[in-house]
C-alpha cells in the first residue's frame, strides 16, 4: 500500500480569534485535527498519516503519540507546507497522495473510499459541490452574472498520483490555494466527484457553534443490594470493600445510572433494552464495556456529552475518599475533560435499607449536544 495521507495543519488561523490555534479547538469531543487523523488511520487506505505542523505548536502535540503518524514542520504559505511533506515522503516511492485541510473535520470514510476508488483510473480527484446561491464575477469595470450550474465548490481531501503532483509543484511559478489548481492550469484532465455538504470548512468560532444543534438533558437511576462474595465496582473501579453489589453485571449502579441518563437524553430508550438481564452473555459483564458500546452508539447518531452531574447515595463506602478516581475513570471512558464531570455523595440519613448499609444508589443528570 503506497498511498499517504497528508494533514495540513500548520495555518495560524487568524479568524478564528483564539488563544489556541484553531486545529487544536476542542471540537466534538477532541482537538480538531484528531477528526481527520482517525478517520485516515481507520480506513485503512493509507501506510502513513503526515501530520504538517507550525513549528510554534509543537506543545499542543506533545500527547499525539500513534504509530501511523509522522509529524514534519510547515512552510509560510499552504504551498510550502504540502512541498514540505511531498519531499519528506519522495523517497517512500508513493503512488497516492491524499492531502487534507485540518480544519475540515466532517468528511466521511464513505467520501475517502469513493475517493480512492476514483484513483483507480484518474491522476486527480476532487470532490466538488455545486453552489446553492446566484453567483456574481466583480472586477472594476463590469459586473457579471455567473452560470452557477458550471461553477464548482471544491473540497479536501484531494487525490493525485504522486510523481505528477511534484513535477508540477517543483515548476509552480504563481500562487496556490488548492492542490487541484497545479492541474487545471497544466491542462491535466481533474475527475470531480460529489462532495459532503457536512464536510464545510470550519474557519471561524461561528462555524463550531453553527454544527451544535440543540442540548438534550437525560435522567438516570440505579439501585442494588449489598451482598457478600462480590467485587465492588463504582464508577468503572473497584473499590476496596467486604460486600459487593448483586447485579447480573457488576451491579456498577453509578454507570448503571449513567448509561440510563444518556439514553435518556437521546430519546434511546434505557439500559434494560439494550442489555438484557435475561441474556447470558451480559452475565457479570463489566458495566464499563456497556457503556463504551452505548457511547459509540449515540456519537454514531451525532451525540457528544457535555456535562454529567452525580449523587451516590450510601452509608459506606464513604464516596469523598474515591471521587477523584471516580472522575478520573469516567473522564477516560466517556473521552470528556474531567472539569465536565461532578460527583456527590449522600446518605439517607440511616433510613431504609441504604441506612442499614444493605445497598447503594445512585442518580445522575447528564446534557448531551447534538451535532450536526
Amino acid at each position: 500500500m503506497y498511498n499517504y495521507f497528508i494533514l495540513l495543519a500548520a495555518g495560524s488561523g487568524k479568524r478564528f480569534n483564539s488563544n489556541i490555534p484553531k486545529q487544536y479547538t476542542f471540537y466534538k469531543q477532541k482537538n480538531l485535527l484528531l477528526h481527520s487523523i482517525d478517520k485516515a488511520i481507520k480506513s485503512r487506505l493509507f501506510k502513513r498519516v503526515i501530520l504538517v505542523i507550525n513549528k510554534r505548536h509543537k506543545k499542543y502535540t506533545k500527547n499525539l503519540k500513534k504509530k501511523e503518524i509522522r509529524i514534519i514542520y510547515g512552510g509560510f504559505e499552504r504551498f510550502d507546507s504540502t512541498f514540505n511533506a511531498l519531499n519528506y515522503i519522495k523517497k517512500k516511492s508513493p503512488k497516492n497522495i491524499f492531502i487534507h485541510d485540518a480544519s475540515r473535520p466532517n468528511f466521511s470514510l464513505k467520501l475517502l473510499n469513493r475517493i480512492n476508488k476514483q484513483m483507480n483510473k484518474n491522476n486527480a480527484v476532487i470532490p466538488a459541490l455545486k453552489p446553492n446561491d446566484s453567483v456574481k464575477f466583480i472586477n472594476k469595470k463590469n459586473n457579471f452574472n455567473l452560470d452557477r450550474n458550471k461553477i464548482l465548490l471544491t473540497q479536501t481531501p484531494q487525490a493525485f498520483k504522486f510523481k505528477i503532483l511534484y513535477k508540477l509543484f517543483k515548476k509552480r511559478s504563481k500562487f496556490i490555494t488548492d492542490d487541484a489548481s497545479l492541474f487545471i492550469d497544466n491542462n491535466f484532465k481533474v475527475k470531480f466527484i460529489e462532495g459532503e455538504k457536512n464536510n464545510l470548512k470550519i474557519t471561524n468560532k461561528l462555524d463550531i457553534k453553527k454544527n451544535i444543534q440543540r442540548t438534550n438533558y437525560g435522567i438516570g437511576f440505579d439501585i442494588h443490594r449489598l451482598e457478600n462474595n462480590r467485587k465492588l465496582y463504582l464508577g468503572g473501579i473497584k473499590i476496596p470493600y467486604h460486600l459487593g453489589l448483586k447485579g447480573h453485571s457488576d451491579g456498577d449502579v453509578i454507570i448503571h445510572a449513567l448509561i440510563d441518563s444518556i439514553l435518556g437524553a437521546c430519546k434511546l430508550k434505557d439500559i434494560g433494552t439494550l442489555f438484557s438481564n435475561k441474556k447470558k452473555k451480559y452475565k457479570n459483564i463489566r458495566s464499563s464495556k456497556m457503556l463504551i458500546k452505548v457511547l459509540n452508539l449515540i456519537n454514531q447518531k451525532g451525540f457528544y456529552i457535555n456535562n454529567i452531574d452525580i449523587n451516590v447515595i450510601t452509608e459506606r463506602p464513604k464516596i469523598s475518599k474515591y471521587r477523584n478516581k471516580i472522575i478520573d475513570s469516567i473522564s477516560k471512558l466517556c473521552n470528556i475533560n474531567k472539569n465536565q464531570i461532578n460527583i456527590k455523595g449522600k446518605t439517607s440519613e440511616k433510613l431504609g435499607l441504604i441506612g442499614k448499609e444493605k445497598a447503594i444508589a445512585c442518580e445522575v443528570i447528564a446534557s448531551v449536544i447534538k451535532y450536526a
